[in-house]
C-alpha cells in the first residue's frame, strides 16, 4: 500500500481536486464519519503538488487512514468506520 505522511493528530487525509463531483461525495462521507468518531481529518488538492498529481491524479478522490492509502474514487462509509475503530 502507498504511504503518505499525515499531519500530527490527523488520521484521515482526502486527496481531491476542485470541480470533482466524486470528491464532493467523498468529502461528505469523510466529514460525517470523522465528526461522529471525533477524528481529525485534512484535505489536500492533488493539483497543488506535482508529485501527488502524477501519482494520484487519475484516482481522485483518494483517502488515506493513518498514512496508508485506504480508498480511491469512492469512500465506503462502513469500511472507513471500521478502519478508524
Amino acid at each position: 500500500m502507498a504511504r503518505r505522511p499525515a499531519s500530527d493528530g490527523v488520521r484521515v487525509v482526502l486527496l481531491g481536486r476542485e470541480g470533482c463531483h466524486l470528491c464532493d461525495e467523498a468529502r461528505a462521507v469523510v466529514e460525517r464519519v470523522t465528526a461522529d468518531l471525533g477524528v481529525a481529518w485534512a484535505e489536500r488538492s492533488v493539483d497543488d503538488d506535482p508529485e501527488l498529481r502524477a501519482t494520484y491524479g487519475d484516482q481522485v478522490p483518494v483517502t488515506f487512514v493513518d498514512g496508508r492509502r485506504h480508498d480511491f474514487w469512492r469512500v465506503d462509509e462502513q469500511r472507513l468506520r471500521r478502519a478508524l475503530a
